[in-house]
């Protein structure tokens, strides 16, 4: 079955505490990884994707691919591994009530995909190929991979994109700028917070990295700028977009749900202006509501997103 957006990273089974890890007490069991939130949250709005990875031959692994499966994502080429772990993410509370965050993916089944165990994936067929920086992290057969497929994406009239995603517990700030700047001419929609654009651009503001990455190729660059909203810079100009003002409950895979609305937007022919706007509502739904994907919408629930407070959808 060809796809509307294939996705490709690792998934990880997720402990969330209530309160520090070292104290116990309660805890929830769920799945996150920023290429299975997206695909999740495009899932949920109609499209038909697909998410391509390793996770082990285990019980971890088994709640991933019932996940996945259960929020409608095809899972026709995971790769399931005897001799490797899934991966594990425990995220606790620390003292002062700061979220953080403790990886248990070395060596995990997703750290040695290759393009070899991708491809069928990828020759499966999809109009898009969304990837992440954090992939690339991962070791150098999944970056490997991920170039590959990029490559064969747009070779084969696929538009890719690319959502910086550097996390700092993986690799440095310079190790991401080495290997993500060659994957550039492959990628049709960059996504970046603000501070992440100095990753893979040079430039003394935004406007010179802006500009650096459409010499590059890149059509279209996205900035994302948390409760400041978002900004657009491509072709047709660039413009800001508010973001939603929500309560704020939790803030992890805001990112992914963001990104997950401009690609919806883009795969249902909207203008610029209005994957953004969809971009920006996703993101505000996922920070109201606890889980990095729990409380994303369905496309008949959009409409309800966007009342202003007070309304009641009748």
């Amino acid at each position: 079955m060809r796809a509307d957006v294939l996705t490709i990273g690792e998934a990880m089974a997720t402990v969330r505490c209530a309160g520090p890890l070292r104290l116990g007490g309660d805890s929830r069991v769920s799945v996150s990884g920023a290429e299975a939130n997206v695909a999740i949250a495009l899932s949920r709005l109609g499209h038909a994707t697909r998410w391509a990875g390793a996770v082990g031959d285990d019980e971890p692994g088994e709640l991933i691919l019932r996940t996945l499966r259960a929020e409608g994502v095809l899972t026709d080429h995971i790769v399931r591994r005897a001799d490797a772990s899934t991966g594990l993410l425990l995220r606790d509370v620390a003292p002062g009530g700061r979220a953080r965050v403790h990886y248990y993916r070395k060596d995990s089944a997703a750290s040695t995909l290759s393009w070899e165990e991708v491809r069928p994936a990828v020759d499966a067929g999809q109009a898009g190929l969304h990837l992440t920086g954090i992939t690339a992290a991962l070791g150098p057969a999944p970056l490997e991979a991920i170039g590959a497929a990029a490559e064969h994406a747009r070779r084969t009239g696929a538009w890719v994109s690319l959502d910086v995603n550097h996390r700092s517990l993986l690799w440095t700030r310079d190790a991401a700028a080495r290997t993500l700047r060659p994957l550039l001419p492959y990628v049709t929609v960059l996504i970046a917070s603000d501070d992440e654009l100095a990753i893979v651009a040079e430039g003394d503001g935004e406007r010179d990295r802006v500009a650096g990455l459409r010499d590059a190729g890149v059509e279209e660059v996205i900035v994302k700028r948390g409760a400041a909203g978002a900004s657009y810079h491509g072709a047709r100009g660039s413009f800001d977009v508010p973001a939603l003002p929500v309560p704020v409950v939790d803030v992890v895979g805001a990112g992914d749900a963001f990104t997950a609305g401009y690609l919806s937007g883009r795969l249902d022919g909207l203008d610029a202006y209005g994957r953004l706007e969809r971009a920006t509502l996703l993101g505000a739904a996922c920070v109201a509501c606890a889980g990095d994907w729990e409380g994303l919408p369905t496309r008949a629930e959009l409409t309800a997103l966007a009342l202003r407070d007070g309304e009641t959808l009748r």
